[in-house]
């Protein structure tokens, strides 16, 4: 019979690695996925009970992959942690049409086909859980991270309204909404100008914040009291304004 086991996308750095350090301790078995091979055993030694398969979910196909892959380790998924994701900052006149597209394949659309590949085994066993990673980018337009900003919104939107649907199946559902965390973001997204430290919380928190909301099937999960008020100030400030202040961050 399959042994319970929690996946972990973009699992090689930042709340990726803090998500597997943290359902280590909780004594899951883990499959650690990511592109970078050596950081996935870095990590796999240091923990001990987890897999390491490497794979590239932008590619089309990698989902279904990948979870054949799972099945051949002879487990089965009882948590995924979708985690992968990356933004780029700049006009989106200005940006590479690839790399944005790229962003929504794994964004989007590699969440959207893990979710789905992983829910019918679920719904079967009558439990199980899934944590998509959304952004407090999620609740208002963002210029100049216009793609990043939007596949966020997606995330969420689609993860609150899999929680829905989930009611009475057992499946607990979350969207994890961090604001500036210290991770390797800003480096892959192009930020030259860093958020100050104090404004930023760590992955490890973060990480923590999520797990719990999980745990406790919480539709939305934001970490932080200034992050909890500048999403809900996005209910009251007109949109027309919030672009111009999203607008006006320079990075």
């Amino acid at each position: 019979m399959p042994r319970p086991a929690t996946l972990i996308t973009g699992a090689s750095a930042g709340l990726g690695a803090e998500f597997a350090r943290l359902c280590a301790a909780r004594g899951e078995e883990l499959v650690l996925v990511a592109r970078r091979r050596d950081r996935l055993e870095a990590l796999a030694a240091e923990l001990g009970n987890a897999h390491v398969v490497v794979a590239d979910l932008a590619v089309p196909g990698a989902p279904r992959r990948l979870l054949a892959e799972t099945e051949a380790l002879g487990v089965s998924i009882e948590t995924l942690i979708n985690n992968a994701g990356f933004g780029q900052i700049g006009r989106i006149a200005a940006l590479s049409v690839e790399r944005q597209s790229e962003m929504i394949e794994l964004n989007i659309r590699a969440l959207v086909e893990l979710t789905r590949l992983v829910l019918p085994a679920m719904i079967e066993r009558g439990h199980g859980a899934i944590l998509n990673l959304a952004s407090t980018a999620a609740f208002q337009p963002g210029p100049n991270y216009a793609v990043y900003f939007a596949s966020k919104a997606f995330v969420l939107s689609f993860t609150e309204a899999l929680h829905q649907e989930m009611k009475g199946a057992g499946v607990r559902v979350s969207a994890l909404c961090p604001g500036p965390t210290s991770t390797e973001f800003g480096q892959v997204a192009g930020v030259t100008r860093p958020i100050p430290e104090f404004l930023s919380a760590d992955a490890r928190s973060v990480a923590k914040a999520g797990l719990r909301g999980l745990d406790r099937n919480r539709a939305v999960v934001v970490p932080g009291l200034f992050n909890k008020l500048g999403t809900q100030s996005s209910r009251f400030v007109p949109r027309a304004l919030m672009r111009r202040i999203v607008a006006s961050v320079k990075a």
